[in-house]
């Protein structure tokens, strides 16, 4: 996995760039499969009501992009909270890979071992393939059918009460560019998208027309 420190009006020192790679040897044990740990210090402007470092760390997949960030007193202190958050939505995926895979699922050569009886589906018999391939069975070609440029997929999936700031946290532990959701304290149907940079907009439904 790549490690890249780069810094925004505040030094990198050798002595930073070694702490934050004796960190990612547990991001590795958890996804060995990572790619590139991303780490992006900057100096708080003196004119912020903040004053201090600002971390903000990417863990690049295979998989869903991660992202977190912080502040902090100093760039080790802002690193160290961003750090914990990454390590909590790491464990958050998993978990939930976890549970998907114990879904009763079956795997493709069981179900062939098995005749397909553990999942309710009859082979075709031999004789009605044979038909298939010398042409005594038509098969319908579905490029026959009227041809429209415009192709709208649905996919419905079941409501989730969150704050802003979870709703956020799920659209980009999934990588996506917004996230739908139930607004936890008005109820309304919600949605967080990305802006520019690191900002984040929300969009709400009221009742009243």
């Amino acid at each position: 996995m790549d490690v890249n420190i780069r810094g925004k009006n505040v030094g990198i020192t050798d002595r930073f760039e070694s702490y934050v790679e004796a960190k990612t040897d547990k991001v590795e044990g958890l996804l060995p499969r990572a790619q590139a740990f991303e780490v992006r210090v900057s100096r708080q402007s003196d004119r912020s009501p903040q004053h201090g470092d600002h971390v903000e760390i990417t863990l690049i997949g295979p998989g869903p992009v991660i992202r977190a960030e912080s502040a902090g007193g100093d760039k080790y202190s802002a690193f160290d909270i961003a750090y914990g958050r990454v390590l909590e939505r790491i464990r958050r995926m998993k978990d939930k890979r976890q549970d998907r895979r114990g879904r009763g699922r079956t795997s493709l050569a069981d179900a062939a071992a098995n005749d397909f009886k553990t999942i309710d589906v009859t082979p075709a018999p031999l004789e009605v393939l044979e038909a298939v391939a010398t042409g005594e069975v038509p098969v319908v070609n579905s490029e026959e059918q009227d041809y429209s440029p415009v192709v709208i997929r649905t996919k419905e999936f079941p409501a989730e009460r969150m704050g802003v700031e979870d709703a956020v946290d799920r659209m980009e532990l999934v990588g996506h560019d917004f996230f739908l959701f139930i607004e936890e304290e008005g109820g309304s149907p919600s949605v967080v998208y990305r802006r520019k940079g690191w900002n984040y907009g929300v969009i709400s439904l009221s009742e009243t027309a």
